[in-house]
């Protein structure tokens, strides 16, 4: 079985990369050791508006949340929001279900149970250990510890943030119009906790940095009182890593390409990498067919040119690991300018003038 293009994981990185290449004509295959492409999920699927304009989504598997609520250690809280703009939560596994239906439908082939083990090149194409499956090109979208840039000898994330994650029965007390986030570098050292109103499910999570243990029980006995968390019924659990290093350096060999975690497409300060996965998954599809139907610049030189370098990110990332006393996120997060300087990190863009906050809200 020969393949113009063969994705290692069905992530939301390599589900674009599939369904892009598959429509510009590419015989395609994509696999995937799950059973399921909705299983086992390491991701909140939490997505910023700049992520929903790189691809259209089903309404139905989305919830948009306009604003953030920014606790301090002493929960003590400030909202922040910006006209016009919204975050979204998502049904996750629904998510990537409906991703991998459309890559299947624009002709590219989804094998599930079948795991990457290596590769060897001969005659012109990567042939995979084991599995009776060859490629003209190759793209490992398989997560944080990628198995492809292992085998390849590129580079591999060393840095990243451990999180984890429950999905709560709503009991409609959590107010649904903001991302509720705490910071607290005694119970998230190094990031944040959270609890996102999803479309059908609250998810309460929280991450800390690099070499750090993530403690959910802490958190949720420092919030019950405010929550009361133990009311709401637990539907699901998930965790995993995040890398926060920033883009790796050599993520491309001859008909080789990373791209998503993979490649470290991930904001070392935010943690937030889907608008990267679709953005990039899907140019890297495109090079990759342009290069091999129209001659194009190959595609392991032209993509890494185009990727985000995260360096002032990385420097965040820097500081934010050194976890500094929660007392001084308290007296940050009171002034005005704070609250300018957070919606600048959470927005990415200043507020306009005279909106009213509260109509906004509601």
């Amino acid at each position: 079985m020969e393949f113009d293009l063969l994705i290692v994981g069905a992530s939301f990185a390599g589900l674009a990369a599939a369904r892009t290449a598959a429509s510009r004509g590419l015989s395609v295959a994509l696999i995937e050791a799950k059973p399921d492409v909705g299983s086992r999920l390491h991701t909140s699927g939490i997505l910023v508006r700049e992520a929903i304009e790189e691809i259209d989504l089903p309404h139905h598997l989305t919830r948009a949340v306009p604003g953030v609520r920014l606790y301090a250690p002493d929960l003590a809280s400030i909202d922040l929001f910006s006209p016009g703009y919204a975050f979204f939560t998502t049904d996750t596994p629904g998510l990537l279900r409906w991703m991998a239906h459309e890559a299947r439908a624009a002709g590219a082939h989804i094998l599930y149970g079948t795991r990457f083990t290596g590769a060897t090149r001969a005659g012109g194409l990567i042939h995979l250990d084991g599995i009776d499956l060859a490629c003209r090109h190759l793209i490992g979208a398989d997560g944080a510890r990628s198995r492809v840039a292992a085998a390849f000898g590129l580079s591999r994330n060393t840095r990243f943030l451990a999180g984890v994650e429950l999905e709560l029965e709503p009991d409609g007390s959590l107010d649904r119009h903001v991302l509720h986030c705490f910071v607290n570098s005694h119970l998230a050292p190094g990031y944040i906790a959270w609890a996102a109103p999803g479309p059908d499910a609250i998810q309460l999570g929280l991450a800390v940095g690099d070499g750090r243990k993530p403690d959910l029980a802490a958190f949720l006995a420092h919030t019950e009182p405010m929550f009361g968390w133990s009311r709401m019924k637990v539907r699901g659990r998930r965790g995993g890593l995040i890398p926060c290093g920033g883009s790796l350096r050599r993520i491309a060999a001859p008909g080789v390409l990373l791209i998503g975690d993979a490649a470290g497409w991930v904001s070392p300060m935010t943690g937030g990498g889907i608008r990267l996965a679709f953005r990039y998954g899907r140019r890297a599809a495109s090079l990759i067919a342009d290069h091999l139907m129209n001659g194009g610049a190959p595609p392991e030189v032209a993509l890494p040119r185009e990727v985000p370098r995260f360096r002032a990110k990385r420097a965040l990332r820097r500081a934010l690991d050194l976890a500094p006393p929660p007392f001084l996120f308290t007296l940050a997060l009171a002034p005005a300018t704070m609250r300018a300087v957070a919606e600048r990190i959470y927005f990415h863009r200043r507020n306009d003038a005279g909106i009213d906050r509260a109509a906004y809200l509601r």
